[in-house]
């Protein structure tokens, strides 16, 4: 089910005028391409047994940018053609007016397919998209009577680019994406709550649309749903925690992996500036950013500038060891991109932003993590966070954590937020579960505006003094 690559050439605009245009408009730069776009999405959701919404898009642009030293020129138009590029060069050619460029190689390496080149989107007819969610809300149903919604969701969509630069070298690329969202209201004794779950990446739909994915899927909803029935409360204060595997590594993405990004620290802006070679986390701790995972939801097989990506350690047994850069920030810093420069789409520029992040496991079994917990939280389950680059200074809440005391899991609690510092939380990091777990596959990363899919990882992780928010004893 492969798709042909992406050619943005035609009657409109030949490979030889975008070729001149380009050159022209990065005359005295030191970098810049020709970025083109073409995107597929499709949605569908089922919402208590009826088609709630179906909706599909497409779309395609091209994005010009010149780069001369810290300034960026950028325009972009969705109108694929010589005249359109033409009046967008006159705007990027103003970065680099009265500069001498140094202008940038590119890149030597030969890209790895991290994925199959497809389009998920036809795999399936409508119709038959439309019986699975019904199935899976049958399912669901019969699984609890006091279950009183179900809120099935796929979607799935391809992106493909073609990224052009001055020298005439090209690169390209077809991305797949697919995704299967479960959601179930739960009732009790006039009490309602709702249990989720997300899977997808970057592959077949059909490998997460098999009976026994989603209805496994399906059944982690509903056991969700039927802890936050039991939830109590959570207590607040200052206590050690134990953290899951897999999706809660959001939390070292969030506090720890946006200020290794290399424009924050180029910048001088990031709480881990001027720290390379130096101890910022307990020993054990090493720490990764993988865009070359196959079919993980945060892999490209190259990023938005063309650079193939890379396996990149950011933390080595506690030491800062690396950031992750885009070719800007790379040049400015004298160091090598490793193939993290990405953007939402042709509409933006591209910028250090991470893949799949996550932590290395460590030696220790997870059930000796929580049996030397005597009093404080363990958390599987995280929602929202927010996090402040300059300090690294973090708010997340929990969606799913249990009390536990003298080493035993005991009620389930509601409300928890975790509240912290990146730095110090690497610190107090005890001990290293041997559990390492990627995320199911649902990640999306915000920054300056722009959006882009993200996977995260970690092993179970045992970390003294946070400040839990809940409930005064």
């Amino acid at each position: 089910m492969k798709t042909c690559n992406f050619d943005p050439f035609g009657k409109n605009l030949t490979w030889e005028d975008s070729v001149k245009s380009l050159k022209l408009a990065t005359k005295n730069s030191d970098d810049g391409e020709l970025f083109f776009e073409q995107r597929q999405t499709e949605t569908i959701t089922l919402d208590d047994r009826r088609v709630k919404s179906a909706n599909f898009d497409a779309s395609e642009g091209m994005g010009l940018r010149s780069v001369c030293g810290e300034i960026t020129g950028y325009a972009h138009s969705t109108d694929l053609s010589h005249s359109a590029l033409l009046k967008m060069v006159p705007t990027v050619q103003k970065t680099a007016q009265g500069q001498i460029g140094n202008f940038a190689n590119s890149p030597s390496e030969k890209e790895k397919n991290i994925y199959e080149p497809f389009n998920p989107i036809m795999e399936l007819t409508f119709s038959k998209k439309v019986k699975i969610l019904q199935e899976i809300d049958d399912f669901s149903r019969s699984l609890d009577p006091n279950i009183k919604q179900v809120t099935a969701t796929i979607s799935s969509s391809t992106q493909k680019v073609f990224i052009l630069r001055p020298d005439g070298s090209s690169s390209h690329d077809v991305r797949p994406m697919v995704r299967l969202n479960i959601s179930i209201l739960l009732e009790d004794n006039g009490r309602r709550e709702n249990g989720y779950t997300g899977i997808g990446g970057r592959s077949n739909l059909l490998d997460y649309l098999k009976p026994e994915i989603w209805e496994n899927a399906a059944s982690e909803a509903l056991r969700i749903a039927r802890v936050n029935l039991k939830a109590k409360p959570a207590p607040a204060g200052i206590m050690d925690l134990v953290l899951g595997p897999g999706w809660p590594g959001i939390l070292l993405h969030e506090a720890i992996g946006h200020g290794l990004e290399a424009d924050f620290n180029r910048k001088k802006t990031s709480a881990f500036s001027d720290l390379m070679g130096k101890r910022i986390a307990a020993p054990g701790v090493t720490v990764f950013d993988d865009g070359t995972i196959p079919d993980r939801r945060g892999s490209i097989t190259i990023d938005d500038e063309g650079t193939p990506s890379q396996k990149t350690k950011l933390i080595d047994n506690g030491v800062l060891v690396g950031y992750m850069h885009d070719r800007q920030n790379s040049r400015l810093m004298g160091l090598k991109s490793t193939g993290n420069g990405r953007r939402q789409s042709y509409a933006h520029a591209p910028m250090p932003r991470m893949t799949n992040t996550y932590m290395q496991e460590g030696n220790e079994n997870p059930q000796n993590l929580i049996q030397d917990l005597k009093d404080g939280l363990y958390a599987v389950g995280f929602g929202g966070g927010q996090v402040d680059i300059t300090n690294g200074k973090f708010v997340f809440s929990c969606t799913e954590a249990y009390r536990v005391k003298n080493g035993k899991i005991e009620e389930a609690v509601s409300g928890a937020t975790l509240i912290g510092d990146g730095a110090s939380a690497l610190k107090n990091i005890k001990a290293i579960g041997n559990d390492l777990q990627l995320d199911p596959g649902i990640g999306n990363c915000g920054k300056a505006g722009q959006w882009v899919p993200v996977g995260v990882g970690q092993p179970s992780l045992y970390i003294s003094g946070l400040t839990v928010g809940g409930v005064s004893n």
